[in-house]
């Protein structure tokens, strides 16, 4: 049987119903980053129907990754989805929600619309003859959303020379991947009755004022391009009606590619240094949480190349843009792998409670990953 002949079985073995229970059963599955054993439980039953052996890799107590494998040997190109979502915004609204083949809901596509694909063209694909399947393996991992423990926990026995990652691209491939880091700031101040602000020290005035030096730091202008800035979240101690003495912001800073992390925070750290000199009164913590470079992969690969045989079949434009957020894509790389984004999914609404997949980009997503697996 031809190449042309076993995708043409692959992909008529594609069943869209299924493909849509599968995405909708996943959402209704809550499964925030730590608590994804029931979804894990899921998949691992579906995939386990096939007949080819689905392992349970521990990450932590109660939570693993899920590993399956056909073809000879060892694959060297593997497709990976994260099953884990941040909290939900409702806890009784973060269902599936179909509406005119748009579905809704918590991880629609950050990245359970991936995942669902992924585990799609892995079913199809298992339809083949055995001798007939090609050397692949799908990986599930937990904990992306936090600090990427259950793709840390796979590269440690495992490094794959290609991985597929399925997170929201719409469908666009990344082959460019912006850094990321996190800056945590905390300034102290001292309480007093609200009435007497000129007793106290207000800690919101001083984390405004370190805001606003930092944000002179020419890196950090938008219209360059180098560096997306955003501060993530501001809280302060609430004790009533007085001058508040607390304030924590955290930052999350996208690096594109050609920023080195380490000069971006030697920057930051002049900055802090320099706002401790010029706010009267500054007692300030700034702390680096994280860390990791971005990258960039030539376009002159085999993926590329069954890309554009592949995308004009399914009346697709293929265009190249950058994955702006960060993923495990960055440990992936880190580790020696070359990894591709590509999954369906506005990468926009995702963490948002108006967060959506098309049903048509799913199935189109499976379509993809079963030819790049064949191919």
């Amino acid at each position: 049987m031809t190449m042309d002949m076993r995708l043409e079985q692959v992909w008529a073995a594609i069943d869209p119903q299924r493909l849509r229970g599968t995405l909708m059963e996943m959402i209704d599955i809550y499964s925030p980053s730590g608590k994804e054993e029931d979804i894990q439980l899921y998949l691992e039953e579906l995939l386990a129907a096939t007949g080819i052996p689905v392992r349970r890799q521990v990450v932590d107590e109660e939570r693993y990754n899920l590993i399956t494998t056909m073809g000879e040997g060892t694959p060297s190109f593997y497709l990976v989805g994260h099953v884990d979502t941040v909290a939900a915004w409702d806890i009784e609204e973060y269902a599936a929600v179909e509406q005119w083949g748009v579905v809704r809901g918590l991880g629609a596509a950050d990245m359970k619309g991936g995942c669902a694909a992924m585990v799609e063209a892995w079913l199809a694909l298992a339809t083949l003859p055995e001798a007939q399947r090609p050397s692949l393996g799908l990986l599930l991992v937990v904990g992306e959303e936090e600090n990427g423990d259950g793709s840390a926990r796979f590269l440690q026995e495992d490094q794959p020379e290609w991985v597929v990652i399925g997170e929201p691209t719409a469908m666009l491939p990344a082959f460019r991947h912006f850094g990321y880091m996190e800056l945590a700031l905390v300034t102290q101040g001292w309480r007093i009755h609200s009435s007497l602000p000129e007793l106290g020290h207000n800690a919101i005035e001083s984390m405004l004022r370190v805001l606003l030096q930092l944000q002179r730091l020419p890196l950090l202008d938008p219209g360059a391009g180098r560096l997306v800035y955003s501060i993530r979240e501001m809280s302060s101690s609430q004790a009533g009606f007085v001058v508040p003495d607390r304030c924590e912001a955290l930052i999350d800073l996208h690096l594109s590619p050609d920023v080195d992390p380490g000069e971006v925070r030697r920057e930051l750290e002049k900055i802090l240094v320099k706002a401790r000199r010029l706010i009267k009164d500054l007692n300030l913590e700034a702390r680096f949480d994280f860390e990791a470079g971005g990258y960039e992969l030539a376009l002159d690969n085999p993926l590329v190349a069954i890309m554009e045989e592949t995308f004009p079949q399914l009346n697709l434009p293929l265009e190249f843009v950058p994955f702006r957020s960060h993923s495990d894509g960055n440990l992936f790389f880190q580790a020696g792998c070359k990894p591709l984004i590509l999954g369906p999914g506005s990468l926009e609404t995702a963490h948002t409670a108006e967060e959506q997949t098309s049903l048509a980009e799913v199935e189109v997503a499976a379509r993809i990953y079963a030819a790049l697996a064949l191919k």
